[in-house]
Order: structure tokens, then sequence, then C-alpha cells
């Protein structure tokens, strides 16, 4: 908050005078404009993290993927946090007294995922289309900053659409 505003109010007299509650809104609005901020950089921040998993399982690829490799994708993606939930059922079974000792980043894991399968089974993941030649050079040149992303064509990719890909390629594998 800039300091002219915060000298301002200390000089006003009177809590109700009309240079106390203008400055009070001004105050307010900067407030909510930096809430607005953080809020969008948490969300490129959690965008960035999925699509750093990706680009780190297509390092060394030049082709774009089919159908049926993007969603065998995805289903490694779902499947993330297997081990770290077979950990925390290890420690909870070995010792009773601690069965609840990991237990929020269980719950968090497990809403996470419920959610991602959710979207995926549903209304689809929001990823860059990497079955697109296009779409996966772009992909292949970001440089991985949440700040870039907003560069990316994202799609909502679900698993019906994947097989309808899959069957479509198939038959004009057919025909050729």
């Amino acid at each position: 908050m800039p300091k002219n505003i915060m000298k301002d109010l200390a000089k006003c007299k009177h809590p109700q005078s009309r240079k106390t509650l203008a400055l009070a809104r001004k105050i307010k609005k900067i407030n909510n404009r930096e809430k607005k901020k953080m809020g969008h950089a948490v969300k490129a921040n959690v965008v960035g993290k999925k699509l750093g998993w990706f680009a780190e399982h297509l390092e060394d690829r030049t082709e774009p993927l089919t159908g049926q490799e993007f969603e065998t994708l995805i289903d490694e993606y779902l499947a993330r946090f297997n081990e770290e939930l077979e950990q925390i059922k290890l420690v909870q079974s070995i010792n009773k007294q601690r069965n609840n000792q990991h237990a929020s980043r269980e719950s968090s894991i497990k809403m996470t995922l419920e959610k991602e399968v959710h979207d995926f089974n549903g209304g689809g993941l929001e990823l860059p289309d990497l079955c697109d030649k296009q779409e996966f050079q772009k992909f292949q040149q970001w440089d991985g900053s949440s700040q870039s992303i907003q560069h990316l064509k994202m799609h909502f990719i679900s698993r019906k659409r994947l097989q309808l890909l899959n069957k479509d390629s198939q038959v004009t594998m057919a025909v050729d």
C-alpha cells in the first residue's frame, strides 16, 4: 500500500469524515486488486506445474501424440500420486497410534485426483492439444515459465474426445 495514503489516513481527524471514507475506499480497492493478482498467479502456478509434468515426459519426443498415446499419458498423469498414497498407507499401518499422521496430505491428494479424474471423464482437463502438430511444436518451445502459459492455446481434453480421435485415425488408416 502506498505510504502517502497511510500518511493521509493518519492526518484525518474524524473516522466518519468524507476524506477518511474516501481513503478507506481507495485502500479497499488497492487490496482487492492485489488479491485478484495473487489469485491469477496461483492459478498460473498450478497450470504451470501440470504442464511442466507433461513437458518433462515429452522431452525427447519430436512427433505429435496419437489419441491413444495422449490418453495413456493422461492416465499416467492421474496416477502420479499412487506411490505417495501407498507410502502414507504403509506408515499408517505400521503404527496404529499414527494412523492419522499424514491425513491432510492424503485428503488433499484424493480430492485433487477425484476432481481431475472427474474432469477427464467428463468435460475434460485443460491442456494443450498435443495431437495437433502446430500446438505440439508450440508446447515443445514453451520455456516452462508460468508467465508464458498464456501463449499456449488450451483445450478441454476428455477421454471421450481422445477415443473419438482414435476411431477417426483408425478409419483413415483403413481407407488409405
